[in-house]
C-alpha cells in the first residue's frame, strides 16, 4: 500500500475535476499558482465558475453521516466568499482511499477513477473573525458530476444575470 504525497492528492482532485467538467460540456484551466484561492476555472457558454480543489483520504464525517467537514484557512475562504469576483467561488473536495494504487483501474478499453467529489458554494457566505479556519459543511447530496455541474453553472448564471436563462447555462 502507497500512501498518497500532497501531490498527487491535489493531482487527481484537479483530473477529477476536469474529467466531469469536460463531461458536462465545461472547459477547464489551472493555475499555476493560486494566489486568489483558485486551482481551476471552469467555462461553459461564456460563464465562469471557480474552485479551490482539496483531497483527503481521511475525510472528516459529521454525526448525520451524510455531510463531509473540511477546514478551509481563512485566507482562502476570503478570496472564494468575496462579493466582488467575477467567477462564483466554491470548493471542491475529492475522497479517496489510503492506497494510491486502487485509485485508478484501466485496461485496454477503460480507466475508473475511484474517488468521488464533493463541493461547496463558498461564494457570498459571512466573514470570519478570529479563527484560521472555516469549517466548511459539504452535502453528500452535492457531488461534482453531472447535475452538480448544472447545479454551479445555473446558480452563475442567475447571480450575474437574475435569472436561469436559456438551455446549456
Amino acid at each position: 500500500m502507497a500512501k498518497p504525497a500532497s501531490w498527487q492528492q491535489e493531482q487527481i482532485s484537479l483530473a477529477y475535476l476536469s474529467a466531469v467538467a469536460t463531461r458536462a460540456g465545461a472547459t477547464s484551466a489551472t493555475w499555476n499558482v493560486d494566489k486568489d484561492g483558485v486551482d481551476v476555472t471552469l467555462k461553459r457558454n461564456h460563464i465562469l465558475v471557480e474552485f479551490q480543489m482539496k483531497c483527503t483520504f481521511s475525510p472528516t464525517i459529521l454525526g448525520d453521516g451524510e455531510t463531509y467537514a473540511f477546514d478551509l484557512d481563512i485566507q482562502t475562504y476570503d478570496a472564494l466568499r468575496e462579493r466582488e469576483r467575477s467567477a462564483a467561488g466554491y470548493l471542491g473536495l475529492v475522497v479517496v482511499t489510503k492506497d494510491v494504487g486502487e485509485w485508478l483501474a484501466h485496461d485496454s478499453e477503460t480507466l475508473l477513477m475511484h474517488c468521488s467529489g464533493y463541493y461547496a458554494q463558498i461564494q457570498n457566505l459571512p466573514e470570519v473573525v478570529g479563527q484560521e479556519t472555516k469549517r466548511i459543511h459539504l452535502p453528500k447530496a452535492q457531488r461534482i458530476d453531472q447535475a452538480g455541474m448544472e447545479d454551479v453553472f445555473t446558480y452563475a448564471h442567475k447571480r450575474l444575470f437574475g435569472s436561469a436563462g436559456g438551455d446549456g447555462v
